[in-house]
């Protein structure tokens, strides 16, 4: 969204130069040649959660992308098209300028975010309870009495913590189904998803020791984001918002549940027929990049592995020791044109905060542990 959010870092920032900003020499990614016995790109991997229920993640090999974004970039962002809050450090977290970033492992991307059906399923069998849900446990959620912000009166968000929310029910004013994305989740709930899933498919004779189920690095995500581009794009598709329709859900032409109104931003002006979640996948073909992976930009939040740098992302692992903030990518269902970039990202409050808007993805790769 574009105000007050729980993910907005608390003024964590000091003055903000880029991660590795490129040389004034033009840099471009290569392509990485397949090593013998690779798979190849776009292989399927399946774990098989029990009850029919499936996770399918598709092989990326190593590789090159421009991680961040440019001022241009930045600028279309606040502007009239793209509708971010002008005046904030927001755009300043992507770093200066795109950075030649190499992923130097292949890994295999989740298809999808990961769903309420195969939440649900890690939750039967492991009896894990969530952050929301345990004594005095929270989660931020839509209040559904909200009517606007009011911003030159008395200003009104419309997330609020709740407690009695959870994933089983993230006060979404329609039933949930099995094929949204999980939301409501935190960090640390999205991890023991992970280590659940990466023990019951070793047991299963699925899953060498070399390989590990885990939230993707901030690098992996980015790089499976662009689908492969070797360019600096706002989205994954080009850099035209219009080229967008069908493809991706934010903000846009879609009445609220049970009223005429729709969220009171800038948004896409069409309808992508949601205002809030869509299932996973419901663009099929035209929603997906060109490594398959749906759904990256919009939708959900997706909680990654790394801690937040305000000064932007990393090439390797940056896992913190203490005072973790985990970051979040890709944007949601509510958020404006300009915060659904492949380049935008957002540090959440800590490794225990939950939001309707924030869900995860999975990867399969080799295993990174952070101290916690």
């Amino acid at each position: 969204g574009a105000f007050g959010q729980g993910e907005e870092p608390q003024s964590a920032a000091a003055p903000l130069a880029g991660a590795q900003p490129v040389a004034s020499k033009k840099v471009e990614p290569k392509q990485v040649e397949p090593k013998q016995g690779e798979p190849k790109q776009g292989e399927l991997r399946r774990a098989e959660l029990g009850g029919g229920v499936v996770l399918e993640t598709l092989y990326i090999p190593p590789g090159e992308f421009m991680m961040g974004s440019t001022p241009e970039e930045k600028r279309w962002a606040t502007g009239i098209e793209g509708g971010a809050q002008a005046g904030t450090e927001r755009e300043s977290y992507e770093g200066t300028t795109p950075r030649l970033t190499r992923v130097k492992h292949g890994f295999w991307m989740g298809r999808t975010e990961v769903t309420v059906g195969q939440f649900r399923r890690f939750a039967e069998a492991s009896g894990y309870v969530t952050d929301a849900e345990k004594p005095g446990g929270k989660t931020q959620c839509f209040n559904p009495q909200w009517t606007g912000y009011n911003l030159t009166t008395k200003v009104t968000h419309p997330w609020e913590p709740m407690p009695g929310k959870s994933w089983r029910d993230p006060n979404f004013q329609f039933p949930l189904k099995d094929e949204f994305p999980v939301v409501c989740v935190s960090w640390t709930d999205a991890r023991a998803f992970c280590d659940w899933l990466t023990r019951h498919e070793r047991e299963a004779g699925r899953l060498p020791a070399t390989l590990e189920y885990r939230l993707p690095l901030e690098a992996e995500w980015e790089y499976a984001c662009r689908g492969g581009s070797k360019e600096s794009l706002y989205y994954w598709w080009g850099n035209e918002l219009n080229d967008g329709e069908g493809r991706f859900n934010i903000s846009a032409v879609d009445f609220l549940p049970d009223r005429k109104r729709k969220w009171p931003l800038s948004s896409a002006p069409w309808s992508d027929g949601h205002s809030f979640v869509a299932p996973v996948d419901h663009f099929g073909q035209r929603g997906r990049n060109g490594f398959g992976i749906a759904d990256m930009c919009g939708n959900v939040w997706e909680v990654v592995l790394d801690h937040f740098d305000p000064k932007g992302g990393h090439e390797e692992p940056n896992l913190a020791a203490d005072n973790y903030r985990p970051v979040c990518r890709g944007g949601n269902y509510f958020d404006v044109p300009g915060n659904a970039r492949c380049a935008v990202r957002l540090g959440l409050a800590g490794i225990h905060y939950s939001d309707s808007r924030d869900g995860f993805r999975v990867c399969v790769g080799p295993p990174f542990r952070p101290a916690r």
